[in-house]
């Protein structure tokens, strides 16, 4: 039976139509589309007809949907969105929205009674089936607060339906997580104070220094935020330590790679305020304005719409679209390829992830819906600054960790105090108890009782430690004086030094490699010692009980200017007196080294030191009987104390004797010369100490001024009447409380402290170091300046400023400029004719001219080779069609200006100059590492040469692209035409003049027969230099 021909066509119809093949799932995308910035200038239908398009080229989708988005609008008002919302029913299989929290509980119901599929973002509950779009905001923000451990936050809302909703549901899913939220409230307008208002009930708010606002930012266009942080500032919160977190950032990817906010660049005020706010948004690859374009480029997204002025929200919008169609993809090919009806997305596994508009987007585990990474943002200036990375929950369970960056963030008013863990922990019940103040002070003083009990269990044990007066080797470790001080110096290795206990515990085992024979410093209980070794000349192998108790006497002296003694080393045959170890050696020692500098405070200071040693010495009823420089120490705080006190009685105790040295006695009185006494005399003390101000005043050796052996002084102290410093008798003496006195005289009463003036000194040249530093801070100024004006002289402003920052300087290309060359006719022959510096006047006298008349001219000037000049107009600075003008004037006042040029050295020989022209094209930058040059490239470069090269002297040669640009400019240019092969046989032009152009032009000569346009005649040389010039080319051609 034969079919009519409709039925065919109906048949290819259904064969070529995708509705047959495909099942069309449909989308309903419900928002407040004219209620707020965030979401009025989202562009949502662009946003899901992108997703749409690239949802049909993704390889990951099979072929058996086909997707459609029906834009439905969320009234403003609660009231009227809910009674609107029982309409929508029958416009997709899955919505999308809404947006508000108070139409949550309705969305749900309504759709388990049609039985589609639920994505809404504004519902953070868990109460009601529903697959989030979006990272649950309540849970970012939750891991925020758990990282910083803020536990007491207010809310305060936007005075709209729409915010004062999420508020609520915002301050309730926060305390579903078990955190104490505090004040919850809602601006009212601004005529009514309402950002005032809400900040006082917030700031009376026990513990809470953190606020979360739920509104539209103010970098979107939010102006209830900025009026909300412009009264927090004024309120002085800011500079108390408050921090405000805008809920609205967790909705979408705010940009922040290097991206300036003119919100915060134009008002100091607004950006001071901002420095409180921290930030949590999206994390994404690119900016969503650099995505935006993108697109806009790619022709994906058809409107001229800048990006800047879209809403990030635009984003969010295309990521929910794209993971509900990623959802339903996944219920599919778990379903086995059937049909998936809208209330199945609740059951997605989710464990998928895509490119979303502007960073990768996982769908997560176990139903908990799309996931994204997170970041946190301190503002620097006008610009954000990324401090933390949220990784998406799905990674690291419910509630993910924050990880911190390499920026820290600045909080204005210090960093809010942290609460207790216990409010973060699911396991723990927080009911309050003790705050963290009191906590702190608790453990403050916890720790303040452990470090006394350990430090009075050390100082027992060193007490016990040092009562024992004989020390061995098991007692000290000697260390190898043939370290350098730099290294015993080193803190490391001090501290390695100091926790050695024997020599067993062999720590720094490198610096312990000798003994006691070779070594005289020490390690005793972790302190430096100094062994004084007593060469008796025999072996001494124990201690008598005498010498036991007269050291034991000896070691209880204490004073801040005598050197204590800690014990006697007895082994190895080695009989040595153990004392604290003065690091500056001996005064003798500080006196001969001449890199040390030392004033009268620091010799008074060091004197000092010892007059108030033997005062407590002498009032001990003890004389030192052996006091030399070499016997005063100084330590590394340049105190000065004295050892070897005592001495003479513990050797005569121990029935020992020292050899005598003849240099050793120089300190010793005249009378204990010729007779001795031992441990010496009171007198005889203060005679050692004059000697010790001979040393230290003149900084030489006892009797220094006396060119004698020691030998012979001493027997001329000896013969009477001795050779000694006046008084001669030891009774007429000072005692050193006399000489304590004097001393104070000397010093007019005041402290002879070394640090008390090494302190005076630092403010001295502290104060000097200001003075010094702000006038050379002047004086940079001033180069800076002279060097800027410098490098604007060599390259061009925007060149030199992108130089200077480091950034590269890219070619660019200039469709419209002019070019301009110029050079000296017969500069050859002038040049042979002068002597070089003559020829170096020339050129600079010219230029100098010439640079003063380009000075009025919007032109650059490009270079000068030897008599060529080149200037050009349009580059950098891009003048429309005015670069020709420019130029024209420019090379009409040069000609003017060189016909009353005149050279210094020949003024008989006029100064003719050929000028040529050209306009087009060329491209311009910036050559070399090593005194860069701003270079011109380009055909236009090289007509201009040829023009001004084949040229006439007197004369302003043009092409034909100059003289079209002069012509529509209007200006009455007079230009005559000259047939000339510059580049082919073209037409050219010489420009005679302008309208208004009053000023004298020089005559061009006049060409005969066998004239040229590119030197002098012999005729235009006076005779004298035309002689020298003829002998010198006869000269040349001889050689």
């Amino acid at each position: 039976m034969q079919r009519p021909r409709w039925w065919l066509g109906a048949c290819l119809w259904l064969l070529c139509s995708p509705e047959v093949w495909t099942a069309t799932f449909k989308l309903a995308l419900i928002g407040p589309w004219s209620c707020d910035p965030m979401f009025s200038r989202a562009m949502p239908t662009a946003a899901a007809n992108l997703a749409l398009s690239r949802l049909r080229s993704d390889t990951g989708l099979s072929r058996g949907y086909w997707y459609d988005v029906k834009l439905l609008d969320e009234d403003c008002s609660a009231s009227k969105a809910l009674t609107e919302l029982g309409d929508m029913e029958g416009y997709g299989h899955a919505y999308i929205g809404p947006f508000s929290p108070a139409l949550c509980h309705a969305a749900s119901l309504l759709a388990q009674h049609w039985e589609v599929g639920l994505a809404s973002p504004g519902c953070l509950g868990a109460d009601w089936p529903n697959l989030p779009p979006l990272p649950q905001p309540s849970r970012v923000l939750f891991s925020v607060l758990r990282f910083f451990r803020w536990a007491h936050v207010a809310v305060i809302s936007a005075p709209t339906d729409l915010w004062e909703s999420t508020g609520q549901e915002v301050a309730t899913a926060l305390r579903a997580l078990g955190l104490p939220i505090g004040p919850v409230v809602t601006m009212e307008t601004n005529k009514n104070g309402g950002a005032q208002k809400a900040l006082r009930a917030i700031r009376v708010a026990d513990k809470v220094k953190v606020v979360i606002m739920c509104m539209s930012s103010v970098l979107i266009g939010g102006e209830d935020q900025r009026e909300l942080l412009l009264t927090a500032l004024d309120m002085g919160m800011v500079s108390d330590g408050y921090v405000f977190i805008p809920y609205d950032a967790l909705l979408y990817a705010m940009p922040y790679q290097d991206i300036a906010f003119p919100q915060l660049t134009n008002r100091t005020k607004l950006r001071h305020a901002y420095s409180s706010v921290l930030t949590v948004t999206m994390a994404s690859d690119q900016s969503f304005y650099e995505a935006f374009r993108q697109a806009q480029i790619n022709r994906e997204i058809r409107t001229a719409v800048s990006a800047t002025e879209v809403s990030p929200i635009f984003g969010t919008i295309f990521n929910m679209v794209y993971f509900v169609a990623k959802a339903v993809e996944e219920r599919r090919q778990a379903g086995g390829g059937h049909w998936v009806t809208g209330n199945q997305l609740v059951q997605s596994d989710g464990g998928f992830d895509f490119q979303g508009f502007n960073q990768v987007v996982y769908g997560g585990k176990e139903g908990r819906g799309m996931q994204a990474r997170y970041v946190v943002l301190d503002s620097d200036g006008d610009r954000f600054v990324p401090t933390h990375t949220l990784a998406p929950t799905h990674t690291q369970g419910p509630v993910g960790s924050l990880k911190p960056l390499s920026h820290t963030f600045i909080f204005p008013g210090g960093k809010p105090p942290s609460a207790s863990f216990c409010w973060f922990s699911p396991e723990d019940a927080c009911s309050g108890g003790l705050d963290t103040v009191s906590m702190f002070f608790a453990l403050l003083l916890l720790c303040a009782l452990i470090g006394a009990f350990i430090y009075w269990i050390k100082k027992y044990k060193r007490k016990a430690s040092i009562t024992k007066l004989i020390l061995t080797l098991d007692d000290i470790v000697f260390i190898d004086t043939q370290v350098s001080k730099k290294k015993l110096n080193d803190e490391s290795i001090m501290r390695s030094l100091l926790d050695i206990k024997t020599p067993l515990r062999s720590i720094a085992r490198s610096y312990i490699l000798s003994s006691p024979e070779n070594s005289n410093i020490g390690i005793l209980e972790g302190d430096f010692v100094w062994l004084k070794k007593i060469p008796v000349g025999h072996t001494v192998t124990s201690v008598n009980k005498s010498t036991e108790s007269l050291f034991s006497q000896l070691r209880e002296m204490r004073h801040e200017n005598m050197n204590l003694y800690v014990g006697l080393f007895v082994d190895m045959g080695i009989f040595s007196l153990v004392v604290e170890h003065c690091p500056r050696g001996s005064l003798s020692d500080l006196l001969a080294d001449g890199d040390i500098r030392l004033d009268w405070m620091f010799k008074s200071s060091l004197l000092m030191d010892l007059i108030k040693g033997m005062k407590y010495l002498h009032l001990r009823g003890l004389s030192h009987g052996r006091l030399k420089s070499t016997n005063c120490l100084v330590d590394g705080r340049f105190v000065l104390k004295i050892t070897d006190y005592g001495l003479p009685m513990i050797l005569h105790s121990q029935g020992l004797s020292l050899p005598e040295d003849p240099h050793e006695l120089l300190w010793t009185a005249p009378e204990l010369l010729r007779n001795p006494v031992r441990g010496g005399s009171f007198s005889g003390d203060v005679f050692s100490f004059s000697i010790i101000i001979q040393e230290v005043i003149s900084r030489s050796p006892p009797y220094a001024m006396m060119d004698m052996p020691p030998d012979e002084i001493l027997q001329r102290l000896k013969q009477p009447p001795p050779s000694l410093p006046a008084p001669g008798e030891p009774s007429k003496r000072p005692t050193f409380d006399e000489i304590f006195k004097q001393f104070r005289g000397i010093n007019k009463g005041k402290r002879a402290n070394i640090i008390d003036s090494m302190l005076r000194m630092l403010e001295q040249y502290s104060s000097n170091l200001e003075d010094l530093i702000r006038e050379r801070t002047d004086e940079l100024e001033v180069e800076r300046s002279k060097t800027d004006k410098l490098i604007g002289q060599l390259l061009p402003k925007s060149v030199a400023q992108s130089l200077k920052k480091g950034k590269p300087v890219q070619p660019e290309h200039y469709s419209d400029c002019t070019l301009y060359f110029s050079d000296i006719v017969g500069f050859t022959t002038i040049s042979a004719l002068s002597e070089p510096i003559e020829v170096v006047d020339l050129l600079n006298d010219l230029y100098t001219m010439f640079d003063a008349i380009i000075a009025t001219h919007d032109v650059y000037k490009v270079e000068t080779i030897g008599d060529a000049y080149m200037v050009a107009s349009g580059v950098p600075n891009r003048n429309g069609n005015q670069h020709a003008g420019e130029v024209a004037n420019m090379s009409l006042d040069i000609l003017h200006s060189i016909g009353a040029f005149k050279i210094k050295h020949m003024p008989e020989i006029k100064v003719k100059i050929r000028i040529g022209l050209h306009s087009g094209a060329l491209v311009a930058g910036v050559v070399g590492l090593t005194m860069p040059r701003y270079c011109l490239f380009g055909d236009t470069v090289t007509t201009a040469s040829l023009m001004e090269a084949s040229g006439l002297p007197y004369r302003i040669h043009i092409s034909l692209s100059t003289v079209k640009v002069l012509t529509s400019l209007k200006l009455g240019y007079h230009i005559d035409t000259r047939k000339a092969q510059v580049k082919g046989t073209v037409d050219t032009y010489w420009l005679m003049g302008r309208d208004g152009f009053d000023k004298p032009l020089p005559v061009p000569p006049d060409l005969i027969g066998g004239a040229s346009n590119h030197g002098i005649s012999l005729d235009e040389i006076p005779p004298d230099r035309r002689q020298k010039f003829l002998d010198r080319q006869k000269k040349a051609a001889k050689k």
